[in-house]
């Protein structure tokens, strides 16, 4: 008897972007997407007593110590370690860099609000600093280009 063998454990992954201002895009994508802003500051915290991570790398967010350069957003429901803050599910990674988006995105996030409220949704996110690039009819469907408040474009189908 041939034993079938053992299927590997899924790879954790997350999206990162990249992003002039980190903590303006995480509140974006956060009331976009109704996650969470991770709170890394106990982590952070610790970082600092040891002097591994010195001051210049922390900026005060939401109240609270978080990295300068980096700030994530999770799905509130998903797991995520007490230790670090860090979210062990889907999760959404903004790192500073020096330049601006140049280039029309070779990758871009879908947004799916449910059956007639594409309208809707697209006038929330409207309201949160995005703007429709145009809207799109065709054969497969229908869906709003928009870009998020540093131009990343997505679609809100």
């Amino acid at each position: 008897m041939t034993q079938t063998p053992a299927r590997p454990a899924p790879v954790h992954w997350k999206v990162v972007i990249d992003a002039g201002d980190p903590q303006a895009q995480a509140d974006f994508w956060a009331a976009a997407l109704h996650y969470e802003v991770e709170d890394n500051s106990v982590l952070i915290g610790k970082l600092l007593g040891a002097g591994v991570v010195p001051q210049e790398l922390v900026v005060e967010f939401h109240g609270r110590h978080a990295f300068r350069d980096l700030v994530a957003v999770r799905h509130p429901e998903d797991p995520f370690e007490e230790e670090s803050g860090t979210g062990l599910g889907r999760r959404l990674l903004f790192q500073k860099v020096p330049e601006a988006k140049t280039v029309k995105n070779r990758l871009h996030l879908d947004l799916h609000p449910g059956e007639g409220r594409r309208e809707e949704e697209v006038a929330r996110l409207e309201g949160l600093g995005a703007r429709v690039l145009r809207r799109v009819a065709e054969q497969g469907g229908e869906w709003a280009l928009m870009a998020d408040p540093e131009g990343n474009e997505f679609c809100v189908q």
